[in-house]
């Protein structure tokens, strides 16, 4: 099996003493680097280990024959653009369980026309910790709110409405919320 750990520890840009710190339970950077390189065997758990530690589906570090990937031409930073070292690729984005789309309509806030927001359903007791990150919250009548989460207190949330000027909106006790986790953004 020819796993995609390393791309996508460096894409996220962890380090192997980062990723092994963030599984459950905690391993050395050795024992990651065995895994990423194929030098020690890659069980199903230690690929769910993994793929829960760097928050991708773990299909996504696995690469499949006849799988598409998209080869990466340059690495674009400050400096400008740049041939990567060594060969690196792009799997295409794979939905991961309990997840909800948000199209984009019109440009608001840091998001434009046309733009897909990949969300992870959450439960009340997750809210906490998705503080400062953009957030789909389900309201009466079958509508939405959708905005940062600023604050939290008791069962009531404090959210940061898109766009400029907007007041913060609390809601109380909502049954689940949508963590915005992707942005998929045509050109």
């Amino acid at each position: 099996m020819i796993t995609r750990i390393r791309e996508v520890r460096k894409a996220k840009g962890l380090t192997l003493e980062q990723v092994g710190a963030l599984c459950v339970p905690p391993t050395t950077a050795q024992t990651i680097g065995r895994l990423e390189t194929g030098t020690r065997t890659v069980s199903v758990n230690w690929l769910n280990r993994i793929a829960d530690a760097l928050g991708v589906s773990s299909s996504e570090l696995v690469a499949l024959p006849g799988q598409n990937v998209v080869p990466v031409a340059a690495l674009l930073g400050p400096e400008g653009a740049r041939a990567p070292t060594r060969p690196l690729s792009l799997p295409p984005p794979a939905p991961l369980d309990a997840m909800v789309g948000v199209q984009v309509s019109g440009s608001i806030g840091d998001y434009r026309s046309g733009d897909e927001i990949w969300c992870r359903r959450i439960m009340p007791d997750e809210f906490s910790s998705v503080l400062n990150r953009d957030l789909l919250l389900p309201r009466h009548a079958g509508r939405f709110l959708f905005g940062r989460l600023i604050g939290r207190e008791d069962d009531r949330l404090h959210v940061l409405p898109l766009g400029i000027g907007n007041r913060q909106q609390v809601i109380s006790d909502p049954p689940w919320g949508a963590v915005a986790v992707q942005l998929v953004r045509r050109l």
